[in-house]
């Protein structure tokens, strides 16, 4: 195991703080709160434990609009961040490993998720799932201990009342990191997993589709074309913002959604309204795209076969993003600048914001839009087994759940007893 068999020495942040001796016990605290706070952002973005990393989480995360500091707050986190640099420029000089434990399973998961070629995602997923679970066992012998694992699941299963899908990804993540990491061929956890029921969907009315997405076009045109493709194409969020310009055709109102869920292709339908608007979004892409080119930065990411395959296509405007970013940056992969795509989390806040706007009181994120195209078809009275197909759904069984939210007489046709009475009065 890569943690295990290295030598090298390794030195702990939180061990040395808290045997630092230039500091009150109070400030000891208020430096152990934000350098955890750094350490939990830096891990969460995949950033290095460097200045730059650090510039990054003061940046993103210190200095949020949404959330004003005491200039004393300031003024102690920056001493932290200081603090912390030191450390580190120590350990380098030392020739020591500042990674934590939970640091180093998670790379080690990650590194044989990419020889085992693990999409990107799942590597992410399985890396997060192993670094709890490391931060869980404590010590780098009970981490390789199948009885700790099992601990682990059981409190997950019993303690977090989480759904079956999160409770079996981290059963999939652990038995991945003992036999890809450990070399422990079949382990067995003894923890049986709580089957959960299916939740229903939070479906927005066809008024409340339309407030949200003109909430979003008053701030942003791209947010809202994205909501409304979303929308009227049934997209996952993954699914929307990984789009590329070959898999949009607008003559003939076809988008090919690549490596959805499950790692299949699909194809679903193109609002009509649309074409114009994403025939201008074409446009303002190839400007971005051209413009990477006389800038020399590297092609846009592709899968590690396609690229081995296509070793020009990372250049070539087929690739490039529907949406993409607009900012380059350092793909974490490979360490080169690239131009990623529209990232969902900024795109599910515009939305949330969108319908705080709208006045609409229901927890709504990106994925309501999806919920809402599948309830609406339905509602419209198009067969069930179509909607399945414009999904992407593996069974009919998971598209059947739009029946107890879809209204009138191709949803659940009931009318309650209430308004039949009101009516005989009438």
């Amino acid at each position: 195991m890569v943690f295990m068999k290295t030598a090298t020495t390794r030195w702990c942040w939180r061990k040395d703080l808290a045997e630092f001796r230039g500091l009150t016990n109070a400030e000891r605290s208020g430096f152990l709160l934000v350098l955890e706070w750094f350490e939990n952002f830096r891990l969460r973005h995949h950033l290095d434990a460097n200045e730059s990393g650090a510039k990054e989480f003061w940046r993103r995360d210190v200095l949020r609009e949404d959330r004003p500091r005491e200039p004393w707050q300031l003024e102690q986190w920056a001493d932290a961040i200081r603090w912390y640099l030191d450390w580190l420029s120590a350990c380098s000089e030392a020739g020591a490993d500042h990674r934590s434990l939970a640091e180093r399973v998670r790379t080690a998961v990650q590194s044989a998720g990419g020889r085992r070629g693990l999409a990107r995602r799942t590597k992410q997923i399985y890396g997060l799932w192993a670094a709890r679970y490391a931060n869980f066992a404590g010590g780098e012998r009970k981490v390789m201990e199948v009885d700790t694992a099992t601990h682990f699941l059981t409190s997950v299963v019993e303690e977090e009342d989480c759904a079956y899908s999160t409770q079996k990804q981290a059963l999939n993540a652990l038995a991945f990191f003992f036999k890809h990491v450990c070399g422990i061929e079949d382990p067995v956890f003894g923890v049986k997993m709580r089957k959960t029921d299916a939740r229903v969907p939070v479906v927005l009315s066809k008024p409340e589709t339309h407030r949200v997405i003109g909430q979003l076009e008053s701030s942003s045109d791209r947010y809202g074309l994205a909501a409304r493709l979303q929308y009227g194409a049934g997209l996952r969020l993954s699914e929307l913002v990984r789009l590329r310009i070959k898999d949009v055709d607008v003559e003939r109102s076809m988008l090919t959604v690549r490596q959805g869920k499950g790692d299949k292709d699909r194809v679903t339908v193109i609002p009509k309204v649309l074409r114009e608007e994403l025939a201008r979004q074409i446009e303002r892409a190839r400007a971005l795209w051209q413009k990477d080119r006389e800038a020399g930065l590297a092609g846009v990411y592709l899968p590690g076969a396609l690229a081995r395959k296509f070793r020009k296509a990372p250049e070539s405007f087929d690739w490039f993003w529907l949406f993409p970013a607009r900012q380059t940056s350092i793909d974490p992969e490979c360490r080169v600048r690239r131009r990623h795509h529209l990232h969902g989390t900024v795109y599910n806040s515009a939305i949330k914001r969108a319908v705080a706007a709208a006045g609409i009181e229901k927890r709504v994120t990106s994925h309501a839009l999806r919920h809402s195209f599948a309830t609406h078809l339905l509602e419209g009275g198009a067969d069930l087994k179509i909607i399945q197909d414009l999904l992407g759904h593996d069974s009919i069984t998971t598209t059947e759940i739009y029946l107890h939210v879809a209204t009138g007489a191709n949803g659940l046709g009931v009318v309650s007893p209430l308004d039949e009475s009101l009516d005989v009065r009438d």
